[in-house]
């Protein structure tokens, strides 16, 4: 289970959104690139200036606005004629760079593990390749759980919450580093079991 299964539901909300960027000429590779460089210099400038917990709120308010612009960035794509081989590449690589951006700040947060967070980051690339790797293996793109980006952009916009309202840092988040750790290695067993699997049925009824 995971939360991109709520995606459709999101993404009718979004529509109307989608459809008037589509009518003023927006593509869905403007939207993917503008996310990226937003969430890019987010990081980087959390990263940059002394740890102040009021600055972590900008993340989970980010993180909310960023689900969107995938979400319309996919129906951009898909529903109004905009799917290109570059959109493609931008959509699986701005993520993880953008992800990686995203989740780096809280390597400066008091009590952090900076190893353990480096491994979510690490894992949480190795997974979305997992998941995009299925294409080539004869499945479609799998978004499995439980902890996807979906699910992972929850987890670290909640703990930008609780930083950014004074709940104080320390140790602890080096379990939640743990917990992620685990949930994202069972991810990545998912993805490739399931894209094998995926992939055995269609040759065998193709």
């Amino acid at each position: 289970m995971s939360i991109y299964a709520l995606k459709p539901r999101f993404q009718a909300l979004l529509r109307p959104v989608a459809e008037r960027l589509a009518r003023s000429g927006v593509t869905a590779n403007q939207v993917t690139v503008t996310a990226c460089v937003i969430s890019v210099a987010l990081g980087a400038g959390l990263a940059a200036v002394p740890y102040d917990p009021a600055l972590f709120l900008l993340l989970p308010a980010w993180f909310l606005l960023r689900m969107a612009a995938n979400a319309i960035d996919g129906m951009l794509a898909r529903e109004f004629g905009q799917k290109t081989a570059l959109g493609a590449y931008l959509n699986e690589l701005t993520d993880v760079v953008s992800d990686a951006a995203l989740y780096l700040p809280f390597a400066f947060v008091p009590g952090s593990g900076v190893w353990l967070l480096s491994a979510v980051i690490a894992l949480s690339i190795v997974s979305e390749m997992a998941g995009a790797v299925a294409v080539m293996a004869g499945a479609s793109r799998r978004y499995d759980g439980p902890m996807g980006k979906s699910d992972r952009a929850f987890v670290f916009g909640l703990l930008g919450l609780l930083i950014g309202i004074g709940v104080p840092a320390g140790a602890w988040l080096n379990w939640v580093w743990a917990a992620v750790v685990l949930l994202i290695v069972v991810t990545i067993v998912n993805r490739v079991r399931n894209g094998l699997a995926e992939a055995r049925r269609r040759r065998e009824t193709g």
